[in-house]
């Protein structure tokens, strides 16, 4: 449900207009160094203020309630929580009767009775991927890191490379503010320095864990590993990767650093597609579930124009998570107590 991972195991909970947000990691290991500093770069680079994101703003200080003593992690649950300081619930309390279109609340009163926190999309919120951001600070301590000068470790990025199907990302982002709606987005993610056989097939593949993972980051459409979908246009003899070495290096990389759901040595390549932000200025009809009728109605509220623009750190923070965990499972992180 609200939980993800066999070892290092993440539970998140909140919504985005109550007092908070937070999660708490069970299965963290013992002896971890961590201060509220640990978090700032990613936290930084998650939040609004570039063109095209939300004018809403919060602190997200992460306070730290459980799990940490003399700036170590003790072994115990890890309990972080993030306080909702800039919430306008009234924006959603006046739109009550007519869902959004492309937003959970319909179904989410459907399933829950109408007793769902409807304000802000309450827990179906993207508010809540700084919860993830925060798990992905911690798994990253846990992933051997790359030296400064190269070798072995493990290192993750993610970029935007379309908006909008422009790979120039200011020309995708202009056709929204010239259309006065929002755009989706293309991101990738690359991970070097994994070892060869992560991944528990079948159901526990390498890829079938991450995609579980990131689809659960709001507005996430699709995703694609290596050649992805254009493999399905390819020969076999093209796309399978030649071994060139005992190392398992291939001259190409079509499957994107998994084969037969474990990795192989070879870095991880996926993409994932992000839709138009759902709450868009521009005049939709929706139903209105006091008078039955269908009706214009148009979005008010702070929102970005392109959440894509603060997908890149999300995904390499759920990413992180999920081959931590994988790693842990495998004992194959050196310096770790589990």
């Amino acid at each position: 449900m609200n939980s993800f991972g066999r070892i290092f195991r993440v539970h998140i909970f909140g919504e985005s207009h109550g007092e908070c947000v937070g999660l708490t990691i069970d299965g963290c290991p013992a002896g971890l160094p961590l201060s509220v500093e640990d978090f700032t770069t990613d936290i930084e680079r998650r939040k609004p203020g570039a063109l095209g994101t939300t004018p809403r703003k919060e602190d997200d200080i992460p306070q730290v309630k459980t799990g940490l003593f003399n700036g170590k992690t003790t072994g115990a649950p890890l309990t972080i929580l993030f306080e909702n300081k800039n919430t306008r619930s009234t924006d959603y309390e006046k739109q009550r009767a007519v869902p959004r279109p492309g937003h959970a609340d319909f179904v989410a009163s459907k399933k829950f009775g109408g007793f769902e926190d409807y304000r802000g999309s309450g827990h179906f919120s993207g508010r809540l991927t700084v919860c993830l951001v925060a798990a992905g600070v911690i798994a990253k301590k846990i992933l051997p890191p790359p030296p400064p000068e190269g070798g072995t470790g493990v290192s993750i990025t993610s970029r935007i490379i379309e908006i909008g199907g422009e790979t120039d990302l200011d020309k995708g982002l202009q056709k929204a503010i010239d259309a006065k709606d929002t755009i989706g987005g293309i991101i990738e993610c690359k991970v070097t320095g994994l070892p060869i056989g992560l991944g528990e097939p079948f159901f526990d593949s390498a890829e079938s864990l991450i995609s579980h993972a990131v689809f659960a980051i709001p507005a996430v459409r699709g995703v694609e590993f290596g050649t992805g979908f254009a493999a399905a246009k390819m020969f076999g003899s093209q796309h399978n990767d030649s071994i060139e070495d005992k190392t398992g290096k291939t001259f190409t990389n079509h499957a994107g650093g998994i084969v037969g759901g474990l990795t192989n040595g070879n870095e991880l390549v996926f993409r994932i597609a992000i839709k138009p932000t759902s709450s868009t200025p521009k005049e939709q009809q929706t139903l209105n579930t006091e008078t039955g009728n269908v009706e214009s109605f148009s979005v008010k509220g702070r929102h970005d124009l392109c959440i894509a623009l603060r997908v890149p750190v999300v995904l390499e923070a759920v990413t992180a998570f999920v081959l931590a965990d994988l790693m842990l499972l495998e004992q194959k992180i050196p310096g770790i107590i589990y």
